[in-house]
């Protein structure tokens, strides 16, 4: 057994503290304005707005202050967010990847349809994509710097129709989290729809759609069971994944060091923390839609809960591989396509070729 000295301890974590508030003095005195995603969802209320709000001016010992919105506040539908990054009208933004393809196709290879049926294939995707993202950001957005890539919980499928399975969803309207999914929707037999995420509650009471492609929690925290009364659990949408970025005249005037506290701060606590809490999500918010288990949200709705079958995941791999990876490659040049090979490819055992 090993006994502790008492006042080797206290020096250790004297030293541990004097290192840390050196460290942090020695940070620029500098301010970050920062546009994150939905404000509603509880990815922007209980991560990007603690972390940016109040992680950073706190961690940083007052050195670097924030303020933070978000999109949906400035009355933006979230594709302009890069866009007015690369102009230096904002300084840090967050918006859903999907959002940005139209400027930046590679995006798109990140995140397709059914591509990663679990969180932990969705991390071992995305970090194998970051330096191909990374990359992107720069060449697309004036030298911008890619910060964070996190998930939104897994983009399932909401009803206002009985369905039984993926088969299902031919000869109905909707709503698509993005191109991708929507082609992925179209080679399915169904028909995929643009509509804004704030639009859809009321299209599914109207019939203007039949169904819509979001998260589970965002889709309850949004009030989608109201309004559609059958749940397809699998990632048709993918994870939806959040992209976080500065911009190149930014972050080149920050020191070194000031970078890579912020990139370290960054990942041990807003990264991590959501990958963490995308499976919980996930479950909890399949949970407070049907009513099948514990919801600490709210009142639990009482939607139907669609099994998926053997015959779903073939379907998918199929579309995957004849349609939505071909047209993804004809998008973006070749370079993309071989780097998306050498990472992605290689986690998943898929090949995109034109």
């Amino acid at each position: 057994m090993t006994t502790r000295n008492p006042l080797a301890t206290a020096t250790v974590i004297a030293l541990a503290m004097a290192g840390t508030s050196v460290h942090a003095q020695e940070l620029d005195d500098t301010s970050i304005n920062y546009v994150g995603s939905w404000s509603s969802l509880s990815l922007y209320q209980n991560f990007e707005r603690p972390f940016w709000q109040e992680h950073v001016p706190e961690a940083s010992d007052g050195q670097i202050s924030t303020e933070v919105t978000t999109f949906d506040q400035m009355g933006l539908g979230g594709g302009e967010v890069f866009r007015l990054m690369a102009r230096n009208v904002l300084e840090v933004g967050s918006t859903v990847a999907d959002y940005a393809v139209e400027d930046a196709p590679e995006l798109e290879g990140l995140d397709m349809p059914m591509i990663a049926p679990d969180v932990e294939t969705a991390r071992k995707v995305a970090e194998a994509y970051r330096p191909v993202l990374a990359d992107a950001f720069r060449q697309r957005y004036k030298g911008a710097q890619l910060l964070a890539v996190v998930p939104y919980p897994s983009q399932m499928v909401f009803c206002n129709a009985e369905i039984d399975g993926l088969q299902d969803l031919k000869g109905k309207k909707v709503r698509a989290s993005g191109r991708t999914t929507a082609e992925f929707l179209q080679a399915l037999g169904a028909e995929g729809i643009t509509l804004n995420f704030s639009e859809v509650p009321g299209a599914l009471q109207r019939g203007v759609i039949d169904c819509a492609v979001t998260g589970s929690l965002s889709g309850y925290s949004s009030g989608w069971h109201e309004v559609s009364t059958h749940l397809y659990p699998l990632p048709v949408g993918g994870w939806d994944h959040v992209v976080t970025a500065m911009n190149g005249k930014k972050w080149n005037s920050l020191s070194e060091q000031t970078r890579q506290w912020l990139m370290a701060e960054i990942k041990e606590n807003y990264e991590d923390p959501v990958w963490a809490s995308a499976v919980e999500e996930t479950r909890e918010g399949i949970a407070c839609l049907t009513g099948n288990g514990d919801c600490s949200r709210g009142e639990p709705g009482d939607m139907v809960l669609v099994k998926a079958t053997d015959n779903d995941f073939s379907e998918a791999s199929r579309h995957l591989e004849e349609t939505l990876l071909p047209n993804w490659a004809q998008r973006v040049d070749q370079q993309w396509v071989d780097r998306w090979n050498e990472t992605i490819g290689a986690v998943t055992g898929l090949e995109a070729s034109k």
